[in-house]
């Protein structure tokens, strides 16, 4: 069983869905700004990632400028109450996986957690090889 927590509007995240899906699974795909996650599974996710909220934060967002997320004083709380109550900040895509969850940034990071192999070469969409013919990553 895979999740992956997506915006299919985001390059990342697109590729990261199309390396699970060439390692042969169809994942449990969440499009996170429709339905995002719970305070208890983000809190969740981002204690099985390991990172604190900040690490979480899109940082390009104009929310993230707005609410002044930069500012080193907010606590993990304060940070996570952001998080719910603007998920655009989430950076994407997470994926969850029976060998742990990863934020996926670069795509190819996803490679670690995947329980199976990749079925065959892979591309991004700007054309850059990460796995080739025989499913073995490049990089």
């Amino acid at each position: 069983m895979i999740t992956i927590y997506h915006n299919p509007a985001c390059g990342t995240s697109r590729n990261t869905l199309a390396l699970i899906r060439n390692s042969g699974a169809e994942p449990t795909v969440i499009e996170y700004l429709k339905t995002p996650p719970s305070r208890a599974e983000l809190s969740d996710l981002l204690r099985r990632m390991g990172i604190p909220a900040r690490a979480l934060l899109r940082e390009k967002e104009k929310v993230y400028a707005e609410l002044d997320l930069s500012d080193p004083s907010l606590t993990e709380d304060q940070l996570v109450d952001a998080i719910m109550a603007h998920p655009i900040l989430i950076n994407r895509p997470i994926v969850v996986t029976q060998l742990g969850v990863k934020l996926c940034r670069p795509s190819e990071l996803v490679l670690d957690i995947l329980p199976d192999p990749q079925r065959g070469a892979f591309a991004k969409e700007d054309g850059e090889q990460v796995v080739d013919e025989h499913g073995r990553r490049l990089r």
